[in-house]
């Protein structure tokens, strides 16, 4: 994947984004099961973001479905999902290990927070971390999940713009115009980098209605 020609333009986002942004967010791990929230959103970052979050989608998702889900936890898969940019050339588009550290958030959410729903973003190598997790997940879990987005999924192509084994009427997957990671093409062109404002706005909203009934 060449991501070297955008390198500058990343860092010139990541300084515009607002400071209330957090790239990083360990509600799940950190929260305490006997005062669980109506819900928890588990984002999967990027290639080489920063923080569990990310900085380009994750932040703006979780902002913007914050301010339609009062009582919510936030939680971004980091440990062993190291987002590195080599994995996304392995047969699921991350690496084994990243899926078994995303097995651990889902578990943990079971085993917190049963009564919690459970909502899932992800972006790019992220997209396809939940695309790879979420289809052998099994039991209750699993049936905790909601809602599904994804943004700028590299899978998209290869899984027919679905996540395998999920309710199609659970998922929304955003690929922008010119986005060719859509069509599995893994180059990074400008419209990859663009995906904030549908996190914040339509992704979220998405999200908060899957819950709102």
């Amino acid at each position: 994947m060449k991501l070297s020609t955008c390198l500058t333009f990343l860092v010139g986002l990541v300084a515009a984004a607002p400071s209330e942004l957090r790239t990083t967010a360990n509600d799940l791990v950190d929260g305490l099961g006997f005062y669980c929230p109506h819900a928890i959103l588990i984002f999967a970052r990027g290639s080489t973001e920063q923080g569990n979050l990310g900085t380009l989608v994750g932040p703006y998702l979780a902002q913007g479905l914050s301010a339609q889900v009062q009582s919510l936890w936030i939680q971004g898969i980091g440990g062993d999902y190291t987002a590195e940019i080599d994995d996304n050339f392995l047969p699921d588009g991350t690496s084994p290990e990243a899926i078994v550290e995303a097995y651990k958030m889902f578990n943990l959410a079971h085993e917190k927070c049963p009564g919690s729903l459970v909502l899932i973003g992800g972006y790019s190598q992220g997209a396809a971390l939940l695309a790879a997790t979420i289809p052998t997940l099994v039991g209750p879990a699993r049936q905790q999940i909601k809602g599904a987005v994804l943004f700028g999924y590299t899978q998209n192509k290869k899984n027919d713009g679905r996540i395998p084994e999920y309710p199609a009427d659970q998922t929304k997957v955003f690929c922008n115009d010119g986005d060719v990671v859509c069509q599995g093409v893994l180059k990074i062109k400008t419209p990859h980098l663009l995906y904030s404002a549908a996190a914040q706005g339509e992704g979220a909203k998405f999200l908060a209605k899957k819950i709102s009934h």
